[in-house]
C-alpha cells in the first residue's frame, strides 16, 4: 500500500517517491531540504531518468509520523518537484497480504492429477463420509486452527470492523505457523450479531481443528465463547480472554518466586473487568488466590449490587471475599498485586505507597499502561506491561501457538482451565531459578522451548482430565 499522506504510516523508516523537474530544481537542494527538517537520507534509488526529469525513491529515517508531515509539507511547496506517494516498510510488508496456501506436493502429470482431484479423491472421500474422524487423517483439519474475528476490539483501535482487522488476523496466522507450525487461517465477519456469528463459526467448523476467536467486543465474546465451547467438539479459544490470562499467570508465578510471597496468602487487585480481566480473575482463583478484588468504572465489585452486565454479578460473587467497598485506592490499601488491563494514568503512584511491602505491578493497558515503570521504579518490586520497550512485556503470543498444538496433537474436544494452568506453569518454567531476575519474569516470544515444554504440560494435563481424544505415541 501505499498513501500520499503521512497519516498511518508506522516505523522509523520511509520511501518518498518524488518526480524531480530537472530543469527546475537540482536533487541536492532537495536533500538539503529533507536533512533540515528532521530527516536522515540512508538510500537514493533511482527509478526513471529522461531528458527533462527523473523518478527517485529517497528512504528516510524519522524520528516519528510528525517528521513525514513536515518533510512532505515542505517538499510539495517547492516548484518543479511532485510527491508521487509515501509509503513506510510496515505497509509495504503488508502488501497483497501477508500470508498464502501453498500446496504440499506438485502436480506433476494427469496421474498426479487423478489422485488429488478426480476421479480418485472419491474414495477418500468415502472413507471420510463411513468413518467422520477419518478428516482429522486425510483433511487439513488435523492441523489447521480458525481465526476469527468481528473487528469490534482490534487492538487498542476498538470497533474498526472486519475489513481493518484483517492484517491483524494475518500476522496471528503468520505466528501461528512460525512458532508452532500450526496452520492458520484469519476470517473476519462482516456482522456483530451474537447468534449470526456462532450459527457461521459453527457452519465453517468441519474444515478446522480448532477455533480461535479474537478482538471481538465484551460482553458478546463471553456468550460466543461458552456457547461455541457447549456446541462444537473442537477446542474454542478465545485469546484475548485465556491467552492473556496465560501469559499473566505465569508472569505472576515468577514474580511471587521474587518476592517470596505464595499466591494462597497474597491479596491481588485485578482492575478492568472486561474480557481480559475475568479470564484472569479465572485463572488466578483456579490457581488459589483468596482474596481477590475486582474494580471497574463502576466501583469495586460487591456481591449483591446490581451493575451493568451480569458478567459482572456473577464476577462480584466469586470476588471480594471480605466485601470491601470504595475505588480503587480502597482496594489497594495492603494489597500484594495490582494487574491492570483497563486505562492509562489509572493508577497513581500514593496508590502503590499504600500496597503491602515489595508490591507487584502488572500494569498492562496499552498503548499506554495505567502508570509508567519510571513513576514507581524504586518502590515496586516487580513491574511488567504490555509494551515490548520496557522488561517483562505480558504477550499472549507466548501462548496461543504452543497450545493449540498441544491441542491439535492431542485432538483435545476443549481447552480447559487445567490445561491453562499447566500452559502458564510450562512458560513460567522456561526461566529457570539462577536467571530469575525483577527484570526477568516472563521468556522471550522467540525463545523454542516455550513452545516445546508448552506442548508437553498441556497434552499430559488434557490427558489427565480425560479431553484428550488421541494420545500421542510418546505419552502412551
Amino acid at each position: 500500500m501505499a498513501t500520499n499522506n503521512a497519516q498511518g504510516l508506522g516505523g522509523n523508516s520511509v520511501i518518498l517517491r518524488l518526480d524531480i523537474d530537472t530543469a527546475r530544481m537540482n536533487f541536492g537542494l532537495v536533500a538539503n531540504i529533507i536533512t533540515s527538517m528532521g530527516g536522515d537520507i540512508i538510500a537514493i534509488d533511482t527509478i526513471h531518468i529522461g531528458h527533462e526529469s527523473s523518478t527517485r525513491d529517497i528512504t528516510v529515517n524519522v524520528t516519528d509520523a510528525g517528521d513525514v508531515a513536515k518533510i512532505t509539507d515542505a517538499i510539495q511547496r517547492i516548484p518543479g518537484i511532485r510527491l508521487v506517494n509515501t509509503s513506510d516498510r510496515t505497509f509495504l510488508l503488508h502488501l497483497g497480504g501477508k500470508i498464502e496456501v501453498t500446496p504440499k506436493v506438485t502436480i506433476h502429470n494427469r496421474d498426479d492429477l487423478s489422485r488429488v482431484y478426480t476421479p480418485d479423491v472419491a474414495r477418500v472421500c468415502m472413507a471420510i463420509y463411513e468413518d467422520p474422524d477419518n478428516a482429522y487423517s486425510l483433511t487439513i483439519k488435523r492441523n489447521t486452527v480458525a481465526v476469527v474475528s468481528d473487528g469490534t476490539a482490534v487492538l487498542g483501535l476498538g470497533d474498526i470492523g472486519p475489513r481493518a482487522a484483517m492484517p491483524v488476523m494475518e500476522g496471528k496466522a503468520m505466528l501461528f505457523k512460525q512458532l508452532a507450525g500450526v496452520d492458520a487461517f484469519p476470517i473476519c465477519l462482516d456482522t456483530q450479531d451474537t447468534e449470526e456469528i456462532i450459527r457461521t463459526i459453527k457452519q465453517i467448523s468441519p474444515s478446522f481443528g480448532g477455533i480461535n476467536l479474537e478482538d471481538i467486543a465484551s460482553p458478546r465474546c463471553f456468550e460466543i465463547e461458552q456457547r461455541l465451547k457447549e456446541e462444537l467438539d473442537i477446542p474454542v479459544f478465545h485469546d484475548d480472554q485465556h491467552g492473556t490470562a496465560v501469559v499473566t499467570y505465569a508472569g505472576l508465578i515468577n514474580a511471587l518466586k521474587i518476592v517470596g510471597k505464595p499466591i494462597s496468602e497474597v491479596k491481588a487487585v485485578v482492575c478492568g473487568i472486561g474480557a481480559a480481566g475475568v479470564a484472569i480473575s479465572e485463572i488466578l482463583l483456579a490457581a488459589g488466590i483468596k482474596e481477590l478484588i475486582g474494580v471497574d468504572k463502576e466501583g469495586i465489585l460487591v456481591a449483591g449490587e446490581a451493575y451493568s452486565n451480569p458478567v459482572k454479578d456473577a464476577y462480584a460473587l466469586r470476588t471480594n471475599p471480605n466485601r470491601v467497598q470504595g475505588g480503587l485506592s480502597d482496594a489497594l490499601q495492603g494489597a500484594d498485586v495490582f494487574v491492570g488491563v483497563s486505562a492509562a494514568g489509572l493508577l497513581k503512584r500514593e496508590h502503590v505507597l499504600g500496597m503491602a511491602p515489595k508490591p507487584i505491578v502488572f500494569a498492562m493497558a496499552n498503548p499506554k499502561p495505567e502508570i509508567m515503570p519510571g513513576e514507581i521504579e524504586d518502590i515496586v518490586a516487580v513491574m511488567a506491561t504490555g509494551r515490548s520497550d520496557f522488561p517483562n512485556q505480558i504477550n499472549n503470543v507466548l501462548c496461543f501457538p504452543g497450545i493449540f498444538r498441544a491441542a491439535l496433537d492431542c485432538r483435545a474436544s476443549v481447552i480447559n482451565e487445567e490445561m491453562k494452568l499447566a500452559a502458564a506453569e510450562a512458560i513460567a518454567s522456561v526461566i529457570t531459578d539462577d536467571k530469575l531476575d525483577k527484570y526477568y519474569i516472563v521468556p522471550s516470544v522467540f525463545d523454542q522451548k516455550v513452545v516445546e515444554l508448552l506442548r508437553d504440560r498441556v497434552i499430559r494435563a488434557a490427558i489427565r482430565t480425560k479431553v484428550a481424544r488421541r494420545i500421542p505415541k510418546e505419552y502412551r
